[in-house]
């Protein structure tokens, strides 16, 4: 659950460097804006984790190819509050999770999955989303982006700070 926490931090860090204009711009025609990928992951997120262990994952009333269309209701403020509740589902369906449950059978379009294989599922579709989302930011902020981690040339300063000593070298004071 910390990975999908450590993403969806991610996620959140880069659209909230994006403006109102790009969160709905799209690079071409043929290429999704932030605010439809996660319009698309918000209705994924609804879809897989509704009552995730005891019905089928992609629930029949969800129109997925409406989540990759801009419809005159959504704002940035409509769209931020899908996604959240997206989270929100996924969050309280894994959470009262033991380790027994992670080796039971769930169905993912009529595909049994073990628990834990369609979490991993969500997980690898989640991050190359959110890659997308951080992509695309980064790119409408340009010289004014602040990087989400170890900015480029800061590797060894971000080692000392993590070990306290420089990355490789070992202090000899410590035993």
């Amino acid at each position: 659950m910390l990975q999908l926490r450590k993403l969806k931090a991610q996620a959140d860090k880069a659209i909230s460097q994006t403006s109102d204009e790009h969160f709905f711009a799209t690079l071409d025609p043929e290429a999704n804006s932030i605010a439809l990928i996660m319009k698309h992951m918000a209705g994924n997120m609804r879809s897989r984790w509704t009552d995730f262990l005891t019905t089928d994952g992609e629930k029949p009333d969800r129109d997925r190819d409406r989540e990759f269309e801009t419809s005159g209701a959504d704002t940035r403020a409509s769209v931020t509050a899908l996604w959240e509740d997206g989270w929100s589902r996924l969050f309280s369906a894994i959470t009262p999770l033991s380790p027994a449950d992670l080796s039971k059978m769930v169905q993912v379009r009529r595909e049994a999955h073990s628990v834990l294989e369609a979490i991993n599922r969500q997980m690898t579709h989640y991050a190359a989303h959110i890659g997308q989302i951080v992509l695309l930011a980064k790119h409408y902020a340009g010289a004014d982006w602040q990087t989400l981690s170890i900015p480029r040339g800061k590797s060894k300063e971000f080692d000392v700070s993590k070990t306290g000593a420089a990355y490789g070298v070992r202090d000899s004071s410590k035993k």
